[in-house]
């Protein structure tokens, strides 16, 4: 693979914020005193009376978000993962979620690439407390090109929104030029009959790398990116296991309650077939360098091969 640009999927939601508040004048930008860090401060720089800096109080912001919505605006409300889906919980699930408000939930810094912060900061449950309440939709960008076109999409959806973004910069792999959000379709990379790969955010890119190291091993792996973790694409799930026979799911969160679990739901339901998870073994995040905890915690292309081959084993 050749070498691609690469940006983190927060400074896409920064500058896709400022980029499309000329086009989009109702929408407004919340955050708990870390603009700086979310990338909002780009948005609050460009139109500083549609920006409300709500401070350490990230239950409040969300209550503050909800009536904003109630009044017609659409708000997006921007914090670190941990404290949007761990410590605004109440609030998105009964003020957000209930309601079925049209709130934006930017959450950036998820997963264990926030690095050195450590297992506090390193949240690798959001999608699955998401995933739990109600008619909340959940996106996860793959890189900087799908995370700006998820912004635009958001806003123009009607209802509640929880968006994930990543600290670490990660390769660029789709064309700005071409790229076209589907709201709720996942999108087939790359053609395989053996297996297939299903991935979503910082691993869809390992999920290509581990494709390439399996072809030259003679095995044919499907590629698939799941953007929108819910709803799920159930179609394109499920043509995949019926047309490869064998499923592996990546994902940079805990194996219990994210995009795994939405896909084990989902074969179980239709069409049971040998599925392996990539992701943090049901267990908290610790304070490291990003490459090393990646290869500590599995979050590899080399474990992604491993899967693949153990899912093929299991085949009848």
């Amino acid at each position: 693979m050749t070498m691609a640009e690469k940006i983190a999927t927060r400074e896409a939601y920064g500058n896709a914020l400022a980029e499309f508040g000329e086009k989009y004048p109702n929408f407004v930008v919340l955050d708990a005193d870390l603009a700086a860090a979310t990338k909002t401060g780009v948005f609050k720089k460009k139109f500083p009376e549609r920006f409300f800096d709500c401070g350490i109080a990230e239950g409040n912001m969300m209550s503050v978000a909800a009536g904003l919505a109630a009044a017609g605006k659409i708000p997006f409300a921007s914090t670190f993962a941990m404290f949007a889906a761990g410590r605004a919980f109440e609030q998105i699930r009964n003020s957000i979620g209930y309601p079925h408000l049209n709130v934006k939930i930017g959450a950036t810094h998820a997963g264990i690439t926030v690095g050195e912060d450590g297992a506090t900061h390193q949240c690798n449950e959001d999608l699955a407390t998401m995933r739990s309440i109600p008619g909340m939709t959940i996106i996860n960008p793959a890189d900087a090109v799908e995370a700006r076109a998820a912004v635009e999409a958001a806003i123009n959806y009607v209802g509640p929104v929880y968006m994930r973004f990543g600290r670490l910069a990660i390769p660029v792999f789709n064309d700005a030029a071409t790229y076209k959000f589907e709201w709720g379709k996942g999108v087939q990379l790359a053609e395989g009959k053996d297996v297939t790969i299903i991935a979503t955010g910082v691993m869809v890119d390992m999920a290509l790398s581990a494709r390439a190291t399996l072809a030259a091993e003679g095995i044919d792996a499907r590629v698939i990116n799941i953007h929108t973790i819910k709803p799920l694409d159930r179609e394109i799930v499920l043509a995949a296991a019926r047309e490869t026979g064998a499923l592996v799911v990546a994902e940079e969160h805990n194996i219990i309650g994210g995009l795994g679990s939405a896909v084990a739901e989902c074969l179980c339901e239709a069409c049971p077939v040998p599925m392996m998870r990539v992701g943090v073994e049901d267990t908290f995040g610790r304070s490291g360098k990003v490459p090393a905890l990646l290869e500590y915690y599995g979050l590899t292309p080399a474990n992604i091969v491993a899967k693949a081959k153990a899912a093929i084993a299991l085949k009848k």
